[in-house]
């Protein structure tokens, strides 16, 4: 199972300009890392006050990597 439509619905839930949301999920040395990129005026809103939002979406990301027996990362990308 994926999780690239869990952090795909999240966020675009969060940000203004849904259709910017970009998650591209790559492998690097056994860890699936999911890169997010959203529009240069919704970062701030991805990544909350003091980081907690952003935060909390790698939580969730770690956990559901974790049930499905992988590991898995959300790294946020800044065009």
């Amino acid at each position: 199972m994926s999780l690239q439509p869990f952090i795909d619905l999240v966020v675009r839930g969060l940000v203004d300009d849904p259709e910017s949301v970009v998650v591209e999920p790559v492998d690097r040395q056994g860890v699936t890392v999911y890169e997010l990129r959203v529009a240069d005026d919704d970062v701030g809103k991805v990544i909350g006050r003091k980081g907690a939002t952003i935060n909390a979406l790698r939580a969730m990301v770690q956990v559901g990597g974790a049930k499905s027996g992988r590991r898995c990362a959300l790294e946020l990308i800044e065009r």
